[in-house]
């Protein structure tokens, strides 16, 4: 479903009203209450608060891997209908590009091989396939790591392997939970800064989820999250 919104477009990422609402029983839960907010292209945004305050629910509606109970979602300009399974797919596909705290990499595979993967789950395979990977990977400073498998690798090089899976297919939006959390004070800020040069030179939305303070440094902007709906 394709919005017919003029400035739609000039959005990398915008959420309009999301209420999230999990049922189980008798028991009803309000996670989110009518949050809106938007990211710019090549805008740095920290999204901050307690546990239990709605972030990650909100981070993952981003995402199109939950569905609003109520409320609209529209990446790169497009209203994602979340009746739509196959819709929610190609979204989180072709437009969205995931980094999480604990790096999800395949253990048998190598940082090629693990970025590849993930362009071949996108329909791009072969040589050009390798090559892009080999080219995030560049990008991310581990030209010369491309052949290692994750346990040969520090936890700052398996986060920038995770970064250049995210980047395979040229996403508009970037999404990262507690990308910091396991990494050291020193690597943890080279990995923002990465994150950084990356929104900023390619123009791609970036939401990180955290409780790192370090993350302000690279934030164009922070956005505090508490009981399900944002700080004024």
């Amino acid at each position: 479903m394709k919005s017919d919104r003029p400035e739609a477009t000039t959005k990398a990422l915008e959420v309009l009203d999301v209420v999230k609402v999990f049922e189980e029983g008798r028991q009803r839960v309000e996670v989110l209450k009518g949050v809106s907010m938007s990211v710019e292209p090549g805008e740095v945004v920290a999204l901050e608060g307690p546990s239990g305050s709605g972030k990650t629910t909100l981070l993952s509606i981003m995402g199109c891997i939950l569905t609003p109970t109520e409320g609209l979602v529209r990446v790169a300009g497009r209203d994602v209908d979340p009746r739509r399974e196959d819709e929610l797919r190609t979204v989180r596909r072709e437009s969205i590009g995931f980094v999480f705290q604990q790096y999800n990499l395949f253990p048998a595979l190598t940082a090629r091989e693990n970025v590849e993967y993930a362009l071949n789950v996108k329909g791009r395979r072969g040589d050009p396939a390798r090559r892009e990977a080999e080219r995030a990977l560049v990008r991310v400073g581990l030209g010369d790591r491309m052949d290692f498998l994750p346990r040969d690798l520090s936890g700052g090089q398996k986060q920038r392997v995770a970064i250049a899976r995210a980047l395979a297919g040229s996403p508009r939006v970037l999404l990262a939970d507690e990308p910091t959390a396991n990494l050291d004070t020193t690597v943890g800020r080279q990995v923002l800064e990465l994150f950084r040069d990356v929104a900023k030179s390619e123009g791609k939305g970036l939401v990180v989820v955290t409780h790192d303070p370090k993350v302000r440094d690279v934030a164009d902007r922070v956005v505090g999250i508490s009981d399900g709906r944002l700080a004024a």
